[in-house]
C-alpha cells in the first residue's frame, strides 16, 4: 500500500482539467509523482516510494485523507 504522509485533501491531478497522474493499471517507478495532497492551501506532490503497477485507488478525487490512510495499492 501507498499511504498518505499528511492530513489534507487528495487530488488525482494537478488541476481539474489535467490528466490524472496515475490510474488503475499504471506502471509507476520510485520517485514518480502519483497524486497531490492539499494541506493548508499548499499543494504537496506525493511521490511513489516503490515501483510496480497500481491495482487499486482507494480515495476519490477531492476527498479528505488522514495521516497513514491507504491511498492506493501497488503490485
Amino acid at each position: 500500500p501507498i499511504t498518505s504522509p499528511m492530513v489534507g485533501t487528495f487530488y488525482k491531478a494537478s488541476s481539474p482539467d489535467s490528466k490524472p497522474f496515475v490510474e488503475v493499471g499504471s506502471v509507476i517507478s520510485e520517485g514518480q509523482v502519483i497524486c497531490v495532497i492539499e494541506a493548508m492551501k499548499l499543494m504537496n506532490e506525493i511521490e511513489a516510494d516503490t515501483k510496480g503497477k497500481i491495482t487499486e485507488i482507494c480515495v476519490d478525487d477531492g476527498q479528505p485523507v488522514e495521516f497513514g490512510q491507504v491511498l492506493m495499492y501497488v503490485e
